[in-house]
């Protein structure tokens, strides 16, 4: 996998055709897969890696990039919105999606 991406729409499209294919959504204990149906806690994925992506001018475009597999083989996307809160969502879910600098 590439260390960085020029943007968010190419490092999707690059990381959909080597297998990261689920669109996930961030729920308050895990994530979601509206086209699958079903949802994943906290400690049933992993976070395999993430990137950041800073807006030029506009701090709304800032996003992480977050590459995720699940205890049962799915793998997919995750986009958030970094520096805005986060709402309701579980603190083990929190934990999982931090950002350590040592990466």
């Amino acid at each position: 996998m590439k260390n960085s991406y020029s943007s968010l729409s190419v490092a999707i499209e690059d990381l959909q055709n080597k297998g990261y294919s689920e669109d996930f959504n961030l729920i308050a204990d895990g994530i979601e897969s509206k086209s699958l149906k079903k949802e994943w806690k906290a400690g049933e994925l992993e976070v395999v890696k993430f990137y950041r992506f800073e807006g030029m001018t506009d701090p709304g475009d800032n996003t992480i990039l977050y590459l995720i597999e699940t205890q049962d083989g799915r793998k997919g996307l995750l986009v958030d919105a970094y520096g805005a809160e986060r709402g309701a969502i579980s603190s083990k879910m929190i934990q999982k999606l931090s950002i350590r600098h040592d990466e």
